[in-house]
């Protein structure tokens, strides 16, 4: 069980954000070589990438480098470098199919774990097979890219994000059908603490495990909606307690109510993912 509440996007190519990444709370740090990288600072913000994953330091925070796309003039050129590197994990954008999941593979060799970002129509419809290919490519987690979403749907995002609800639930859906991580898109908003509280406790109620963050200002936020509650603890602790020496029986009253193994397994999962937590304060 690993901690993903707040993954914080920060470009490559600046120095000071790299540097006070590492001390920042959040829980997965990703360096940008694509959006936030323009196209004159591709191969410095590559160096500088790598250079940062050599030199470590960043604690218990997941580090995780997003690269241009393949069909780019960088993209090749950034798989080559990081091949050689010791990064947690490779960010894909705009991932579509599996065949680009295994020339990745295929070109990191057997090192970092694989990313993919769905922020295309065509990769939501393709999510099945995409998943299909995880076991064989590496292929951890999927990350909503909820900006490129809307642009290429056309739709109009509103606060409550309805117009997106539906392409998040697949993206939800296809992530647990693989057993892989799913992380909810970034919000916008820097300042009205309000509004991020909202959209992240949205993503928590749809299933998300955390969210992709563009500012430090964030990052409490998303702590606190994806971590377990003290309540939640409590009742986890209350049904796994229940459940001792009771292993033979399917299903057991708790406090008026009949809960199942199935409830264990999550009580289970709420208890590890606190304890995590706990280790990385």
């Amino acid at each position: 069980m690993r901690p993903r509440r707040s993954a914080l996007f920060l470009p490559a190519s600046n120095a000071r954000a790299i540097e006070k990444a590492r001390t920042l709370p959040c829980d997965v740090v990703i360096l940008d070589l694509e959006d936030a990288v323009a196209p004159t600072q591709k191969a410095a913000a590559r160096d500088a990438a790598v250079t940062a994953v050599q030199d470590g330091g960043f604690g218990a925070r997941e580090l995780v480098v997003r690269v241009n796309a393949l069909d780019t003039p960088w993209g090749a050129d950034d798989l080559a470098a990081l091949a050689r590197s010791a990064v947690g994990a490779v960010l894909l954008p705009k991932l579509a199919d599996s065949e680009t999941l295994l020339t990745t593979r295929t070109a990191l060799g057997g090192g970092p774990a694989l990313w993919g970002m769905i922020e295309t129509c065509g990769g939501v419809l393709a999510l099945r097979e995409i998943v299909g290919a995880a076991g064989a490519t590496g292929l951890a987690a999927l990350v909503a890219g909820t900006n490129d979403l809307a642009r290429e749907l056309r739709c109009r995002v509103g606060a409550d994000r309805a117009t997106l609800l539906p392409v998040l639930a697949q993206i939800v859906l296809a992530a647990r059908a693989g057993g892989l991580v799913a992380l909810d898109g970034v919000i916008n908003s820097l300042d009205d603490q309000a509004a991020i509280a909202a959209e992240c406790a949205q993503g928590r109620d749809w299933g998300f495990d955390g969210k992709t963050l563009i500012h430090p200002a964030q990052i409490a936020t998303a702590n606190a909606a994806f971590a377990p509650s003290d309540a939640e603890v409590a009742a986890a602790r209350q049904l796994a307690a229940a459940f001792d020496g009771r292993e033979d029986e399917g299903a057991i009253r708790i406090e008026g109510r009949m809960v199942e193994r199935l409830h264990l397994e999550e009580a289970r999962r709420t208890l590890a993912l606190a304890a995590a937590i706990t280790a990385r304060r």
